[in-house]
C-alpha cells in the first residue's frame, strides 16, 4: 500500500474523532509499511492490542468485513480523501504514464545484476560446479488443465495401452494428451498464475528464466521482475511483511521505497513467488495471509506462484491453476545437447541413442530432475549402468531423500513412523499387488486402504478405522507432493509417476519375499520383462532365478514333437559352423541364428542376420559364420510376388560366391529360367512370377535342402508359431538377464550356454555327460 503523510493522517483522525490510542495505531498503520506485528512493536504495544485499536478505527470509518480486505477498503478511502485535499497529485507516485515507463526501464537496469546473480545459475544433485541457466534452459510447456482434476475413468486412461503388445509405447504410456502452450505464452495470457508441478518438473528453473528474460526486456517489457523464494521470505528474522521484504530487496539495488510503491501501484511488477510448498508448516498461515493481502493491495500486477501438486489445499480465487508438462522427445534432446555442450563433452548424440534403445530409462527422462540425474550418470562413465536396478534405485533415492536434502528443505512428517525405508516397503507392496493384477491406474480409496493396512501393523499405530483412513489419505498426498512417485491422473485415480517405478518396486517386493516361483510363471508375458531384468539385478545370487527360467522355457515346447524336430534341425545346422573359440557360447549364438531364419521369426534375410547378431552381442561373442553358404535360404520362405525383384538380385549375387560346383551349377540353371531385367519392366516380371513363381521357388527349395539342409517348409500351425514366438522371446529374456550385470555362478552360466535352444533329448544327453 502507498504510505501517506503523518500530517494528513493526523488531520483525518481528528475529523473522525479517533481516540488517542486509535489515532496512534491509525497513523502508524497507514504511514509506514510492515506487518501488524512490526507496527505494534513500533508503538510498544502487543499485537492483540493493536488489532483491538484498529477494530475501533474501522467502526469509526464504517468499514465492514474482515481480514486484509478491511485495510484495503480504508486505504482506498484515504487515497480518495488525499486526492480531494491535493487534486494535482497522487501521494509519492509519478503523475504520467511516460514517467512510469521511464521508471520501469531505470529500475530494470538497476536490478539486472541482482536478478542475474540470484537466478542465473543452477546447481542440483551431485553437480560439483554450478551451470549457467542460459546454457541449460529448455523451454517449458504448460497444461492449461491440471491433469489430476480431469474427470476420466480408468478404462479411458487405459485406452490403447496394451502392455503385452510388442508395439507398446512405454514412454508414451503416462503422457498426457491435453492441449499445452509454451510457458511464456501462459504468463502473458494470464496475469495471475499458480504453476503446479511434480517434484523436479522444472518450476523454479522456469521462474528464474522468466525473471532473467524480463530483466533483459525480452518478455513482459513493461514489467519489473521481483523474484522471491518463499521459504527464505518465511524464515526472515522478525517476519516482515511482503511489501517490506520487497523494499529490502530493492534497497540493495539503490531503488527507493517510493519508486517501488510507484511500480506496484501502477501494476508494473512481475511478482514471482517460488516454492509455496517449501514453506514450513508453522510459517504457512502467515505466508498465505501475506500473499492474499499483497495480491489484493496490488491487484493490477502480474503474479506467478509455483507449488508442487497436492502439497496443500490452497485457494487463490483470482489465480488460474496450470501444470508444468513433462518433457517430450524434442525437449529431452534439447536439454541433453545443451548439457553436454556446456560440459564440453561430445556425448549428447550417444546419450540420446542409448535412451532410444532403453525405453524404461527413457521414461524417466521426461522429468527434468531425473533427466539431469541421467546426464550426470552418463557423464561419469559414458554409458548407463548394465544393472538398471542400480540406476532406478538412485532415481528413487533422489526423489525420496536427496532432492529436498540438497536444498535444506525439511517437510512435515505426516506419519512420524513412516521412515523412508518404510515408504519404500509400502510402495513395494502397492506396486506388486497392482502390477500382478495388471492394474496401472487405481482408485484413490483402494490405495488408501492398502496404506491403512500397512500402517496398521506399525508399532503404536492407531487402531481406529476412521483415524487410519485419515492418516492413509495424508500419507498418499505426502508421497505425491513430496516425492512424486505416485500421481493423480484424474479425479480420484492414481498411478505410479512412471511405469518403470512400478516395475522396480514390484521387483523389490519379489526379492524381499523370495517369490521366484511366481515370477518365472510369468515368463511368456511381455509386460513382466523389465521385472525379470530388475529382479535378476537386485538378487544377491541369481542362480535359482535363471535356472528356473531355463526349466520353464524348455518345458514350453517339450511336448510338441514337430517343434522338437525343428530344434534338432537348428542344432544340426549350428554344428556345421566352424568354431574359432569358446565353443558352447558360439554354438548357442549359431543356434539362435538358424532359429531366427525360421518362417516364424523371419520376414527377410536382413532381419534374420540382425537378430542373430543381436543375440551374439548379448552373449559377448564374436559370431563367425559363413553366411555365403546360406545367402539364398530365406528366399524360399515367402511366395509373395512383391519380393521377386529382391529375390532375383540376391540369387544373381549368389553366383559370384565361392560355392561347390554342384550347388553353383544348380543355381545357374535356376537363374537361367529368370527373365532378363534389361528386357522386361516390373509388371512383366510380376506376370512371369504369377505363372512360374511357385514352381520355380519349390525347385530352389529342393536345391537348398539337398545342398545346405535348409529351406524346409515346416508348415507350423498358428498355435505352434505362437509357441515358438514365446519360446524364442523367453530365451532372449533369459540371455538378457544373464547380461544385466546380475551375479550368476560360472557353472550355471556355462550350463545355460551349453543347452540354450536345444531339443529336450540333447539337453538330457548333456546332463548325463556332465553328471
Amino acid at each position: 500500500m502507498q504510505p501517506l503523510t503523518k500530517d494528513f493522517l493526523t488531520q483525518i483522525a481528528r475529523d473522525y474523532d479517533l481516540s488517542l490510542e486509535q489515532k496512534e495505531a491509525f497513523v502508524v498503520r497507514f504511514s509506514r509499511q510492515g506487518n501488524e506485528s512490526d507496527l505494534a512493536d513500533s508503538i510498544y504495544i502487543s499485537h492483540n492490542a493493536f488489532r483491538t485499536r484498529m477494530s475501533g478505527v474501522y467502526k469509526k470509518f464504517r468499514i465492514a468485513g474482515k481480514g486484509p480486505g478491511k485495510v484495503r477498503k480504508l486505504h482506498d478511502f484515504l487515497i480518495q480523501k488525499y486526492q480531494a485535499y491535493h487534486p494535482t497529485s497522487t501521494p509519492q507516485t509519478p503523475t504520467h504514464e511516460v514517467e512510469i515507463d521511464t521508471l520501469v526501464q531505470e529500475i530494470r537496469q538497476k536490478i539486472k545484476p541482482s536478478i542475474q546473480n540470484q537466478c542465473g545459475t543452477m546447481k542440483v544433485l551431485d553437480m560439483t560446479q554450478p551451470i549457467g541457466l542460459k546454457d541449460i534452459y529448455t523451454k517449458v510447456n504448460i497444461l492449461e488443465k491440471v491433469i489430476g482434476l480431469r474427470r476420466l475413468t480408468i478404462n479411458e486412461l487405459m485406452q490403447g495401452c496394451n502392455l503385452d503388445s510388442e508395439s507398446f509405447d512405454r514412454p508414451g504410456f503416462s503422457k498426457v494428451k491435453e492441449e499445452r502452450i509454451p510457458g511464456l505464452e501462459a504468463v502473458q495470457k494470464y496475469d495471475k498464475l499458480m504453476v503446479l508441478g511434480k517434484p523436479g518438473a522444472g518450476k523454479t528453473t522456469f521462474l528464474k528464466y522468466l525473471a532473467i528474460q524480463c530483466s533483459k526486456s525480452k518478455v513482459l517489457t513493461d514489467k519489473v521482475p521481483i523474484f522471491i523464494t518463499l521459504k527464505q521470505f518465511a524464515e526472515t528474522q522478525n517476519q516482515p511483511s511482503l511489501t517490506t521484504y520487497i523494499n529490502q530487496i530493492f534497497d540493495n539495488c539503490n531503488v527507493t521505497e517510493t519508486q517501488v510503491s510507484a511500480i506496484l501501484q501502477h501494476g508494473r511488477g512481475l511478482i514471482l513467488l517460488d516454492g509455496l510448498d517449501e514453506v514450513r508448516e508453522e510459517d504457512a498461515d502467515c505466508v498465505l495471509t501475506q500473499i492474499q493481502a499483497f495480491t489484493e493491495d496490488y491487484d493490477a500486477n502480474t503474479f506467478v506462484i509455483t507449488c508442487r501438486i497436492a502439497a496443500r489445499e490452497y485457494t487463490f480465487e483470482k489465480f488460474t491453476d496450470v501444470e508444468v508438462d513433462d518433457f517430450d522427445d524434442k525437449q529431452i534432446r534439447t536439454f541433453a545437447t545443451k548439457w553436454f555442450q556446456a560440459k564440453q563433452l561430445d556425448l549428447a548424440g550417444y546419450f540420446i541413442e542409448q535412451l532410444e534403445d532403453n525405453e524404461p530409462i527413457k521414461e524417466l527422462a521426461s522429468n527434468p530432475l531425473l533427466l539431469t540425474l541421467l546426464c550426470i550418470e552418463f557423464e561419469d562413465s559414458g554409458e548407463f549402468p548394465a544393472n538398471r536396478a542400480e540406476l532406478y534405485n538412485r532415481a528413487i533415492h533422489t526423489l525420496l531423500r536427496k532432492w529436498d536434502a540438497k536444498r535444506r528443505i525439511v517437510r512435515e512428517q505426516v506419519y512420524k513412523k513412516l521412515s523412508v525405508q518404510r515408504k519404500e516397503d509400502l510402495l513395494s507392496e502397492v506396486a506388486f499387488a497392482t502390477f500382478e493384477q495388471g492394474e496401472y491406474f487405481f482408485k484413490q480409496r483402494e490405495i488408501e486402504k492398502s496404506i491403512a493396512d500397512y500402517i496398521r501393523n506399525l508399532p503404536d499405530a492407531k487402531t481406529d478405522p476412521d483415524a487410519l483412513l485419515l492418516d492413509s489419505e495424508a500419507v498418499l498426498k505426502s508421497i505425491e507432493a513430496h516425492h512424486g512417485l505416485l500421481v493423480e491422473r484424474a479425479r480420484g485415480i492414481y498411478s505410479f509417476s512412471h511405469l518403470t517405478f512400478q516395475e522396480y518396486f514390484t521387483a523389490r517386493e519379489i526379492v524381499a519375499k523370495s517369490d521366484i516361483a511366481l515370477l518365472v510363471s510369468k515368463i511368456t508375458e511381455n509386460r513382466w520383462r523389465e521385472v525379470f531384468l530388475l529382479t535378476a539385478g537386485m538378487m544377491r545370487n541369481a542362480d535359482t532365478l535363471v535356472q528356473q527360467m531355463k526349466q520353464i522355457i524348455d518345458k514350453l515346447v517339450a511336448s510338441d514333437e514337430k517343434l522338437q524336430r525343428f530344434l534338432t534341425w537348428v542344432n544340426q545346422k549350428s554344428l556345421s559352423v566352424e568354431v574359432p573359440s569358446k565353443p558352447s557360447a558360439v554354438r548357442a549364438a549359431a543356434r539362435a541364428f538358424y532359429f531366427t531364419l525360421s518362417p516364424v521369426r523371419s520376414r527377410n534375410l536382413t532381419l534374420s542376420l540382425d537378430l542373430s547378431l543381436d543375440l551374439s552381442r548379448d552373449l559377448n561373442l564374436d559370431l563367425t559364420l559363413d553366411y555365403s553358404h546360406d545367402l539364398t535360404l530365406d528366399l524360399t520362405l515367402d511366395y509373395s510376388r512383391d519380393r521377386f525383384l529382391d529375390l532375383y538380385v540376391s540369387l544373381d549375387y549368389s553366383r559370384d560366391l565361392t560355392l561347390d560346383s554342384e550347388l553353383k551349377q544348380s543355381l545357374q540353371q535356376l537363374n537361367n529360367q529368370l527373365p532378363s531385367l534389361e528386357e522386361n519392366d516390373k509388371e512383366q516380371l510380376n506376370q512371369w512370377w504369377q505363372v512360374n513363381g511357385k514352381v520355380w521357388t519349390e525347385q530352389l527349395r529342393t536345391v537348398m535342402i539337398q545342398h545346405r539342409n535348409i529351406g524346409y517348409n515346416w508348415q507350423f500351425s498358428d498355435s505352434q508359431k505362437q509357441l515358438l514366438h514365446q519360446y524364442y522371446d523367453a530365451n532372449k529374456l533369459l540371455v538378457n538377464c544373464l547380461n544385466s550385470d546380475c551375479y550368476v555362478s560360472k557353472e550355471v552360466r556355462q550350463e545355460i550356454e551349453d543347452t540354450l535352444l536345444l531339443p529336450l533329448a540333447e539337453i538330457e544327453k548333456h546332463k548325463s555327460h556332465t553328471n
